[in-house]
């Protein structure tokens, strides 16, 4: 179904990379800012962090594992016991904006400074430019690309477009696009936060478990790209995190996958396009610029009964 699969080092069947979002209260100061110091059990619940973040980097020692962690910059300052260890265990560090800001509901100059005063936080302090990016809440603007470009980034993992690496194509330059979707992000599976105006149902970690196999035996069986999008609050509760210590000793007593932090997997991506043995699709963005002309002027998003369309 996939025609034309990233040849993977090794001869490998699929790239794996289960990477964490290091959101911690960040969340909650930007949905809350007035009230957010009062909502102290929401508040316990994302510092869990605290106790998750070492939990899972233990559990990546004992696989062999280096993978890829996304920090809001705000976090790193606030939280920087976090930062350390990750980055002693070898392991990368990329952008996930300043306080896990939107950046589709900012203007070009807002997107513009909170990703330079964050870039300039994560240079501060891991010594090194991230390569990587993903949009806080998925939130890639119009303009992200552009300004991803701009400072120099080689890949970007917030867009959904495929089952394997694409480019980016923008006004200045390209960037790798590592694609996963919502079935892969542990917040569908597990949260529920009133505080938050999440009401999932709470599945158990063996249900959870069963979605991300499932999309494994896919993409092993076609040769594809498997991104986890999880949070230490969330997936690094005991149960669960023991769960996915089971899932990664499957992925690797079944064999011939590659796990890799994302920035290695876009090393190679580029590599494979620059000697001709990869062809990527490539989007060109933005996609649209204002809304499109067959919609009247007075359509706001009403029901297919709208009496202009």
């Amino acid at each position: 179904m996939i025609k034309n699969p990233v040849p993977w080092p090794n001869n490998a069947r699929v790239a794996v990379a289960i990477t964490f979002d290091i959101d911690s209260d960040s969340i909650l100061h930007l949905a809350h800012p007035n009230r957010a110091e009062t909502m102290l059990s929401t508040m316990s619940w994302l510092k869990y962090d605290a106790i998750a973040v070492p939990r899972i980097l233990e559990m990546f020692k004992d696989h062999g594992l280096k993978q890829t962690f996304f920090f809001p910059a705000w976090c790193m300052e606030r939280y920087p016991q976090l930062v350390d260890p990750i980055l002693e265990g070898g392991h990368e560090i990329a952008h996930h904006g300043y306080l896990h800001e939107h950046p589709n509901e900012q203007s070009r100059e807002d997107e513009e400074y909170w990703t330079s005063r964050a870039l300039d936080t994560i240079k501060k302090m891991t010594g090194q430019a991230p390569r990587g990016y993903r949009a806080p809440l998925y939130n890639f603007s119009k303009n992200s690309a552009e300004i991803l470009c701009k400072h120099g980034f080689l890949y970007d993992s917030t867009l959904m477009g495929d089952d394997i690496p694409y480019v980016l194509k923008c006004s200045n330059g390209s960037l790798i696009e590592l694609p996963s979707h919502w079935a892969m992000d542990d917040w569908p599976h597990y949260t529920h936060s009133p505080d938050m105006n999440y009401m999932m149902p709470i599945k158990s970690p063996d249900e959870t478990m069963n979605v991300y196999m499932s999309e494994f035996e896919a993409m092993w069986e076609e040769r594809g790209l498997w991104i986890a999008v999880w949070h230490p609050f969330v997936s690094g509760r005991l149960a669960r995190c023991r769960r996915v210590s089971k899932m990664i000793e499957d992925m690797q007593k079944k064999g011939g996958v590659w796990f890799a932090t994302l920035e290695e997997i876009a090393l190679h991506v580029k590599k494979c396009i620059d000697d001709g043995s990869y062809k990527p699709r490539v989007d060109e963005l933005p996609y649209y610029e204002g809304r499109v002309p067959e919609l009247p002027k007075d359509w706001q998003g009403h029901g297919p009964n709208h009496k202009g369309c």
